[in-house]
């Protein structure tokens, strides 16, 4: 169902594009018209873009980062967008900040259920779900790659906790804020809190 979710939801915000003004959800939208994961990768183009590792930007690393991902933005607008987020007013931007704040808005019904999720998925309550806290949890054995032999369960493992892991330090780890960003993505496709819910009881055996 995402890829039907993923292309539905790619239609309505460049329906939604044409009609907003403001920079940051001009941003948001351009970022959801590539699907779920759009936001996480701008993520990723700022982390090739942030070659020392600081986790900020200034400006021209920012504005490259958006030219890179090919999102359609004047160089005001990018400056509009920037000083809304260099709060401080250093010249830099902490990157994870701004795409938790790029993030589309989800209801509490939405976050609530993300959390029961998220804390099945946490055997040991440490709030973060690592590949021990999978075993038991999350099943391999219809996964292609294992039943061909060309993965163990650990890399099955690491490979699902992949999606869910920022594209800046993929170690593994995942945690509470990195599983609400992907499904916030997922979110965005989905209309009604009644439907997201079910999607997600269902898919995780709630």
């Amino acid at each position: 169902g995402t890829a039907r979710h993923d292309r539905e939801m790619a239609i309505q915000a460049r329906r939604s594009l044409y009609k907003t003004t403001d920079p940051l959800e001009r941003l948001r939208l351009q970022c959801l018209a590539k699907g779920s994961a759009g936001i996480k990768g701008l993520g990723k183009a700022f982390k090739i873009i942030d070659g020392n590792n600081s986790r900020t930007l200034d400006f021209n690393e920012f504005l490259r980062g958006l030219h890179d991902y090919a999102v359609m933005i004047s160089k005001e607008e990018a400056q509009e967008l920037f000083l809304k987020f260099d709060k401080d007013g250093s010249g830099t931007i902490d990157f994870d900040e701004f795409l938790v704040t790029l993030r589309p808005p989800m209801s509490n019904a939405r976050k609530e259920i993300i959390m029961q999720v998220f804390r099945k998925l946490d055997k040991t309550g440490d709030g973060v779900i690592t590949i021990e806290d999978l075993r038991g949890v999350y099943n391999v054995k219809y996964h292609p790659k294992y039943q061909n032999g060309d993965w163990t369960e650990d890399q099955v493992f690491r490979a699902f906790l992949d999606n869910f892991d920022s594209p800046y330090e993929k170690d593994g780890r995942v945690t509470t804020e990195e599983f609400m960003n992907y499904y916030a993505g997922v979110s965005a496709s989905i209309d009604t809190d009644v439907y997201f819910i079910i999607m997600m009881k269902n898919a995780w055996k709630l």
